[in-house]
């Protein structure tokens, strides 16, 4: 008889962190820290979330905030427009039970003498 596949129970969820500045961490030299799109896996967001902080720490940079915007359904249900890109990322994440960020924008600070004519 062929074994079926346990039915995961592991969904990917997209996470916005934002890092601050730590030795060895890549960012760009003037930058102030950076925000993160991530798309995690788990089942459910407490331990997406957990995970997403545990290698973000493993790499070296500083996590900060970690905010959840749900599941591919629930960003859905709420009118998100979701391009293919997006959801070959999210799915590898749940392939490979991964951590996967898809974007990184580096944060600068502003400094008044410099900003002002």
């Amino acid at each position: 008889m062929a074994q079926q596949k346990k039915q995961s129970r592991q969904q990917v969820y997209t996470l916005v962190v934002q890092i601050g500045r730590k030795d060895g961490d890549g960012l760009p030299a003037k930058a102030t820290g950076a925000g993160l799109v991530v798309f995690a896996s788990g089942v459910d967001e407490a331990e997406a979330v957990r995970e997403t902080v545990a290698i973000l720490k493993q790499a070296d940079t500083a996590p900060l905030d970690v905010t959840g915007y749900g599941t591919l359904d629930e960003r859905l249900a709420e009118g998100h427009e979701i391009p293919d890109e997006e959801r070959a990322l999210m799915q590898r994440a749940l392939d490979e039970n991964a951590v996967i960020v898809a974007q990184m924008e580096p944060f600068y600070g502003t400094h008044p003498e410099t900003d002002a004519d």
